[in-house]
């Protein structure tokens, strides 16, 4: 029988300490809900991967995420902290397989940066655009923020835009500094349940580049802050087409999603969307990691 082990893994960057950390847990099958919820609260990453044998024909593996507080359907980083985990395993075999998880099945790949090291495929869910929030929930998050109405974006909508875990998309003025914003948690966590979606996405788009710069809170779930965050910059691309905010050749959008600068955590998340008749209609997220360190869960 295989070792259950849990690692620390930094996604989304090749550096340790930056990029968003994850928890995994391999040969997790027999832990109990509680348990680890329980381990995922004691590691108090944003989320903890569980890596669970396949339960049908239509995957290849099953995984479970955590956040201190909760379970959750899907997590980017976690997806991407896992696949890097495995695939530096012996005899980890196909490159390309399917994950199942509370979100549905998603299509993995492992492929290489542009240096030649390891870097993860995640094939999201087709987008939903949800419409657009009412003047007076957007005038409460921006009060949330901590901004004045004027500093978000005036001629774009807040909406929830999911693939697979949904994110308010909130678009932010280029003259507001990002990295000083000081958002009241218990107001975004109140939001979140009256609007249904636990995480709020605000960001900036770069002059002149095929980039982003955004931060993710998500209190209602015990995560003040995600340093970077797969679940919100998939979505992002997905509004960025939807709106026509950056240019793309028609059958594609790639950009880079640059987050957590502000924790000291910057990291990337490589984003490609697909396009049909000028709207998104697939989404990939990438992303590099490196493991910090691993140890046995048994004994």
């Amino acid at each position: 029988m295989s070792k259950r082990t849990l690692y620390h893994v930094d996604a989304f960057t090749t550096r340790r300490f930056r990029g968003n950390p994850a928890g995994v847990v391999l040969n997790a099958d027999g832990l109990s809900d509680a348990e680890m919820q329980d381990l995922a609260r004691e590691l108090k990453h944003s989320e903890t991967a569980f890596v669970l044998a396949p339960d049908g024909a239509d995957h290849d593996v099953r995984l479970r995420y955590f956040s201190p507080t909760t379970e959750v359907p899907l997590c980017g980083h976690a997806t991407i902290a896992t696949h890097y985990v495995r695939a530096s395993l012996p005899g980890f075999g196909s490159s390309e397989f399917r994950q199942k998880t509370a979100a549905g099945i998603q299509r993995i790949r492992i492929g290489h940066n542009e240096v030649g090291g390891r870097r993860v495929f995640m094939q999201q869910e087709r987008p939903r655009i949800d419409p657009p929030l009412d003047a007076s929930v957007r005038h409460r998050i921006a009060a949330a923020l901590g901004v004045a109405d004027d500093r978000l974006t005036a001629a774009l909508p807040l909406q929830v835009v999911s693939i697979g875990h949904g994110k308010v998309m909130v678009p932010l003025e280029p003259m507001v500094d990002l990295d000083a914003l000081a958002p009241s948690m218990p107001a975004l966590a109140t939001l979140s349940a009256e609007i249904g979606c636990n995480g709020y996405f605000v960001f900036q788009l770069r002059k002149d580049e095929a980039a982003t710069d955004g931060r993710m809170f998500a209190p209602a779930i015990g995560i003040d802050e995600d340093p970077v965050t797969g679940n919100a910059n998939g979505p992002l691309g997905a509004y960025l087409v939807h709106h026509r905010l950056m240019p793309h050749d028609g059958a594609s959008l790639r950009f880079a999603g640059h987050q957590g600068r502000a924790l000291r955590r910057d990291g990337i998340v490589h984003v490609e969307v697909r396009i049909a008749h000028d709207e998104p209609v697939e989404v990939t997220i990438a992303g590099d990691a490196c493991i910090l360190f691993s140890a046995p869960l048994d004994g």
